[in-house]
């Protein structure tokens, strides 16, 4: 990962130099400067190539003269905001990474815009490399400086210090994703939560006996069939109350906010066992949970003045002779009973208890959970958008605007009695499915009983990240791989309502 930083404008004498141009550009500052020193050939081989600037565009001189070994140029669109200086910083790392060191010369962009971009390079900078033991020097990125050259390099670092907390919160999201289920189960991955202590959080790890003593029933009859014992993690950042103050700016609820991930490190489906083509991908169905952690990094990392609780559900699903069985009947921590028809519906018993325990002993002003939690959600949206399920219009549409502004697109879908009529169960208070018909939305319905209580609902959001939790290609600040679907989406929603 190259050192990212802010300088003044010094036309650079080796390596590669980045343009980042809007539509109608003409060339000036350091762009000017290294064009005169070619003689001309970067506006010529501009032309020639027939570069506009548009959104997205690049355009690559090889050795245009003097001492440059490239020229890159990079579209920022015909109105230049964050979003595309992002996405022009995206598309410059793939570009420059083979070259020692590179500078960009963004005197023409005002701060923010700045710090857009070289936040943009660092999300598409990331690889998850360690265990490739083969890999030749030639095929790894060889950038190890990428210098910004800002007309205000002091105001755009001031302003890129928040975006690297928040990179690093989307880099751990990442790492856990990515990480083999052999190598990451719960224990383990409850154990890289105590890494957010370094950065303020208070993090406590519920193990199997508390977790029984609580009546965490319908979390561990999704545990009971494998080796690896479950835990519930809780981390909590007091951002707000420390400095004196309560939950920061927002009207609502006192409380802190809360999110809750989903995190079944593996999921093999257990005795409703899945199919063994594609199983693999069943270890990144631990990316809610990751998300939540990731995010609880991000908040911690820039210091945000909210106080924020995050909580995660880790378990394995494995069929053994311990397993649970389809129609077994679990009771739940809300006390709740459960029958359940399909073990491989597991990630909502997970969620029952983890949501449930959260608003008994932190009384939020709104949860959100976070979840892989059905295949149905990409049947009916794809890999664009998550599934938006939410109690409260208000919370919805924040959500919403949050990942609109981020890249991480959310799509509402109903919610209604309709669909809650089938959990009913002929021996338990509900059944864990309702058929495959609005598979997502059921399952929605299922996670809002363990919302809506005696003193009334709760300001609550569900996202079903199952379709954007894993990249299958490349876009403009996320390689494929884990995307950490959702970490910046929270800390933008944080940002922009939550914080005083």
């Amino acid at each position: 990962m190259p050192d990212i930083l802010f300088v003044k404008p010094t036309l650079p004498r080796a390596g590669a130099m980045v343009l980042p141009l809007a539509e109608g550009f003409t060339l000036s500052g350091l762009a000017r400067e290294a064009d005169e020193a070619t003689g001309g050939a970067i506006a010529r081989g501009l032309e020639a190539a027939g570069f506009k600037g548009k959104k997205g565009q690049t355009c690559t001189l090889w050795a245009p003269g003097g001492h440059l070994s490239r020229v890159v140029a990079v579209g920022l669109g015909a109105t230049p905001d964050e979003r595309s200086a992002e996405a022009a910083g995206g598309a410059t790392w793939p570009l420059v990474s083979a070259e020692p060191e590179a500078v960009v010369a963004a005197e023409g962009l005002n701060a923010a815009l700045a710090a857009a971009l070289a936040f943009g390079a660092r999300l598409r900078s990331y690889r998850f490399d360690k265990y490739r033991t083969k890999e030749g020097a030639e095929d790894k990125p060889k950038l190890v400086r990428l210098a910004i050259a800002s007309a205000e390099p002091e105001a755009a670092r001031a302003a890129h210090a928040p975006l690297s907390a928040v990179a690093d919160g989307v880099f751990l999201a990442r790492d856990l994703v990515s990480e083999p289920p052999n190598v990451l189960f719960p224990e383990e991955m409850a154990e890289r939560c105590r890494k957010l202590e370094k950065l303020g959080v208070e993090v406590e790890i519920l193990g199997p006996k508390a977790l029984k003593e609580l009546g965490f029933g319908a979390l561990l009859g999704v545990a009971q069939g494998s080796a690896r014992e479950p835990r519930v993690v809780v981390m909590q950042w007091k951002g707000a109350s420390q400095g004196g103050k309560n939950g920061g700016k927002g009207e609502g609820r006192a409380g802190p906010v809360a999110f809750i991930g989903k995190g079944v490190t593996f999921d093999t489906g257990g005795i409703s066992i899945k199919p063994a083509g594609g199983m693999e991908d069943m270890k990144f169905d631990m990316a809610g949970a990751g998300a939540v952690i990731g995010a609880m990094a991000a908040l911690a990392g820039r210091r945000a003045k909210v106080d924020a609780v995050g909580l995660v559900g880790l378990v394995e699903n494995m069929p053994s002779g311990t397993a649970q069985r389809p129609g077994d009947v679990v009771k739940s921590l809300s006390g709740q009973t459960v029958e359940v028809i399909n073990t491989d519906a597991e990630g909502r018993l997970v969620l029952a208890d983890v949501l449930w325990y959260a608003r008994e002993r932190f009384k939020p002003r709104f949860m959100v959970d976070l979840a892989t939690l059905t295949g149905a959600i990409i049947v009916a949206l794809g890999h664009e958008h998550a599934g938006l399920f939410s109690n409260d219009d208000d919370l919805a549409q924040k959500l919403t605007a949050a990942g609109t502004a981020v890249g991480e697109a959310l799509w509402r879908m109903p919610l209604g009695e309709a669909y809650d009529k089938a959990l009913k169960s002929d021996i338990a208070d509900m059944k864990n499915v309702g058929g495959r018909p609005g598979g997502s939305v059921t399952a929605a319905q299922f996670i809002q009983r363990f919302i809506d209580t005696r003193e009334g609902p709760m300001p609550w959001a569900h996202l079903d990240i199952a379709g954007t939790a894993w990249a299958t290609k490349d876009s403009a600040t996320v390689p494929k791989g884990a995307t950490a679907f959702g970490v910046r989406l929270l800390d933008r929603l944080v940002a922009g309502h939550y914080e005083g």
